[in-house]
C-alpha cells in the first residue's frame, strides 16, 4: 500500500503508513476512534475455539492502543459445500463469547463462499485521548514487558503435524490463544500512564514488533533471549524444524537489524522471529512502575508476564543478549 496517497486530514492519527496497531481518528477534544479488522485460517481444529482464537487476535489491536471495543462485525469465508453450516455456527458462536467478554457487541457482518475458511473481525473501540498507547513513544531506560509467552507459530505447525511430544503444548497454546488482551480495562488511571508506549505480538513476530517501536530511530532495545516466557515444547519443536514458513520470512525482512552479542542457540532465535496468533502485549514501562505492572498482570491471570528487555538512546537497533 505505500504508493497509495496518505490520507490527509487533521482528524486522522494513524493509518498503514505508521506502524500502528489501528486507524485512529479525532471524535472530540477527548475521545479517539480505533478501528482494526483482521482474520486468520484455522489454527484449531475445534470450530468454537478456533472462533474464540480468531476473535481475541482481531480485538487485541484495540486493546493495544490502550482502548476498550464497543462494536464487532463477523468477517467469514466459509466452504459450504464442503464443510457444514453448524461448523460455522460454532466458529461464529466462539467468537460471539470473546466479543462478549471483552465488553463489545457483536451486532453483524459479512460472509463470502470460500474454499478455505477464515475468520475474523472488524472492531471499533475508543479510547480517551489521555490514555493513548502509540506503538513509539517508549524512553529511555524504559522497561520493556511481554504479557504472554511465545511459541504460537510452532506449536500450531507442530500440532498440524501431529508431531506434540509434551502434552501441555497444545492445552497452554490454546489457552493463551483464547485468552484476551483486556490490561487497560483493567489497569488504575495512575498506572495506565506509566506505559509509554504499546504493540501486541501478532504476525511479524516479537523481532518485527520491538522495531516497530523503534522506528522513530532515536531508541534501541536490548532484549534478554533467556528472559522470554515460553510456550512448553517450543524449543524442542524448532530443534525438530518444525518451523513455519513465516518465520523464515520475518528473519530475512529483520535480522539485519538485530545486533547478537555473543552465540544463542538457532532455536532461541527461531522464537524470535515466529509469527504469533494472538500474542501478548509489548508495554514501554516506567522502570520505577514496572513491578507494580508485573504484579497487576499476574493478579489478572497473566502470570507469563515479565520483563523481557530495556530502552536506551540509539539507532532503532535490537541488542539480542544471551
Amino acid at each position: 500500500m505505500a504508493d497509495i496517497p496518505r490520507v490527509e486530514s487533521d482528524r486522522i492519527l494513524a493509518t498503514w503508513s505508521g506502524g500502528e496497531d489501528a486507524a485512529l481518528w479525532t471524535i472530540d477534544d477527548r475521545r479517539l476512534g480505533v478501528l482494526t479488522v483482521d482474520f486468520i485460517t484455522p489454527v484449531a481444529d475445534d470450530p468454537r475455539i478456533w472462533g474464540q482464537i480468531a476473535a481475541a487476535n482481531s480485538i487485541s489491536d484495540v486493546f493495544a492502543m490502550g482502548g476498550h471495543p464497543i462494536v464487532a462485525l463477523n468477517v467469514v469465508g466459509f466452504p459450504s459445500n464442503s464443510l457444514e453450516l453448524e461448523v460455522l455456527k460454532e466458529i461464529m458462536e466462539g467468537g460471539f463469547e470473546k466479543v462478549r467478554e471483552s465488553g463489545a457487541f457483536l451486532v453483524g457482518g459479512h460472509s463470502v463462499q470460500d474454499e478455505e475458511p477464515k475468520y475474523g473481525l472488524v472492531v471499533y473501540g475508543e479510547v480517551n485521548r489521555d490514555k493513548l498507547w502509540r506503538t513509539v513513544g517508549a524512553r529511555p531506560d524504559d522497561l520493556l514487558l511481554l504479557t504472554k509467552p511465545l511459541g504460537t507459530g510452532i506449536a500450531i505447525t507442530g500440532i498440524k503435524a501431529g508431531m506434540i511430544e509434551d502434552p501441555r503444548t497444545e492445552t497452554e497454546a490454546i489457552r493463551w490463544m483464547t485468552r484476551l488482551n483486556d490490561l487497560p480495562l483493567h489497569l488504575p488511571e495512575t498506572l495506565h500512564s506509566a506505559v509509554h508506549a504499546a504493540t501486541d505480538v501478532t504476525g511479524f513476530a516479537l523481532a518485527g514488533h520491538v522495531l516497530d517501536m523503534l522506528s522513530d530511530g532515536t531508541l534501541d532495545c536490548e532484549l534478554t533471549l533467556s528472559k522470554l516466557p515460553l510456550l512448553p515444547g517450543v524449543l524442542d519443536l524448532a530443534d525438530m524444524g518444525l518451523v513455519p514458513e513465516g518465520t523464515y520470512k520475518n528473519r530475512e525482512a529483520y535480522e539485519g537489524q538485530a545486533d547478537l552479542e555473543g552465540e544463542a542457540p538457532l532455536s532461541l532465535l527461531d522464537i524470535l522471529y515466529d509469527a504469533q496468533t494472538s500474542g501478548g502485549l509489548l508495554l514501554a514501562a516506567d522502570p520505577s512502575r514496572a513491578d507494580e505492572l508485573l504484579t497487576l498482570c499476574h493478579t489478572l491471570g497473566l502470570e507469563a508476564a515479565t520483563v523481557i528487555g530495556a530502552f536506551s538512546k540509539g539507532t532503532g537497533r535490537l541488542k539480542l543478549m544471551n
